[in-house]
This record gives structure tokens, sequence and C-alpha cells, in this order.
């Protein structure tokens, strides 16, 4: 099995900063893609940004230009640099990866338990 674990949400005014960290442990060979989505109440869960491997990245058009993705490869583990936010930045942030399990030979997707975030004065 492979697990994600979110961590670094919480309470934040209005043009404030947070950061959030998901690392991946368990039976991994390799990650793939590493993604953060968030859902805000009431909405269907959207993609936030995405990066590769090799460190391409590709950001929601709502986010572009204060959200920062990032990763570290030797530690498993994906951030969101998150500035500026906003009031609709609220939502429950999802870390997602796509992982080749060793024990199972395959690749799959994993997701995390999500960490709530809320901007708000």
């Amino acid at each position: 099995q492979v697990q994600l674990k979110e961590s670094g949400g919480g309470l934040v005014q209005p043009g404030g900063s947070l950061r959030l960290s998901c690392a991946a442990s368990g039976r991994i060979f390799s990650i793939y893609d590493m993604v953060w989505y968030r859902q805000a109440p009431g909405a269907e869960r959207e993609l936030v940004a995405r990066i590769s491997r090799d460190g391409r990245t590709n950001y929601a058009d709502p986010v572009k230009g204060r959200f920062t993705i990032s990763r570290d490869n030797t530690k498993n583990t994906v951030y969101l640099q998150m500035n500026s936010l906003k009031p609709e930045d609220t939502a429950v942030y999802y870390c997602n990866a796509d992982v080749y399990d060793y024990v199972a030979g395959a690749r799959n997707d994993y997701w995390g338990q999500g960490t709530q975030v809320t901007a708000s004065s």
C-alpha cells in the first residue's frame, strides 16, 4: 500500500500565505505526476496544480501567479506554496499521486485525506 499525508492547512486572513505539504510513504518504486486538487463546499473537486517527476508544472487559471507547486523526490514529498490567498481559495485541499507500487507491480492513483484551508477575516 501507499499512503499520502497532507499537512499545513489552517485559517489565514485574506492576503496571507500558507504552505501545504504532502508526503508519500509505503511500497513506492517511483512517483510520476503529483497533483493538488481542492473542493469547496457544494462544488466539484478541481485541479489546482500539477508537477511531473522532472519538474514540469501547470496551474489552474485562478491560482496562476499566486501558488507555486514543487517537489522533493528524495523525500517523496510535494509542496504547494499559496500566497495572496483569497476567500474563494477556501476549500479542502487534496494531494494525488501516480505511484508505481513495487509489490503490486503496477501504477495506481493514490489520494490523501485532505487538509482544510480557510481564507477569512
